[in-house]
């Protein structure tokens, strides 16, 4: 006999909304109930008041650029040279520690989906055994839409209006409620 299915939790929204933020509340409210979290986020380089790219930052702290205006790519994304290699250097083996960890995929969106090896990667992550928490564009793609379309994901709409609450009702979804011990 098998236990519940593992969550899978969708955080969708405009850029800008607060995505990645959500994403790195519910790491720190994980990590303080003492909830084993992998995986990785990505934040905005900027210059200034200007941003001028993205890095990658994986759970444990290794970090990379994923896309820069300096970078000449391609692959390019938008004004951004997108550095794939680096992208998979540090997100590929954040994500192959899944096991019985919550996974934080932060995020699925067009420069991300830029590798097939990471849209594999994700793809094994969602059949799997460990509960998900992924950051997803509002955009179409073939393959974000399909992961939208599974009957096992929950999609939670991004706004400037809930983002603040969000991490506390994720992090309770995955077992990290306030009351537990």
């Amino acid at each position: 006999m098998t236990g519940p299915a593992p969550a899978r939790i969708l955080l969708e929204g405009r850029p800008g909304v607060g995505k990645t933020t959500v994403a790195r509340g519910v790491v720190g409210l994980l990590r303080d109930r003492g909830i084993s979290v992998v995986g990785f986020t990505t934040e905005e380089v900027r210059d200034g008041r200007r941003r001028v790219g993205f890095a990658v930052e994986s759970a444990d702290g290794d970090r990379a650029t994923l896309a820069h205006v300096d970078l000449p790519g391609p692959p390019r994304g938008g004004k951004y040279g997108v550095d794939v290699e680096a992208f998979e250097r540090v997100a590929l083996p954040a994500l192959r520690k899944a096991g019985q960890h919550v996974v934080v995929i932060d995020e699925l969106g067009k420069m991300e989906l830029l590798s097939q090896r990471f849209r594999d990667a994700v793809a094994a992550i969602l059949d799997g055994d460990s509960p998900v928490v992924a950051t997803i564009h509002a955009h179409r793609h073939p393959f974000t839409d399909g992961v939208k379309r599974r009957k096992d994901v929950q999609l939670h709409r991004v706004t400037a209006a809930n983002r603040d609450e969000l991490p506390v009702r994720i992090a309770e979804l995955l077992g990290a409620g306030r009351g537990e011990p």
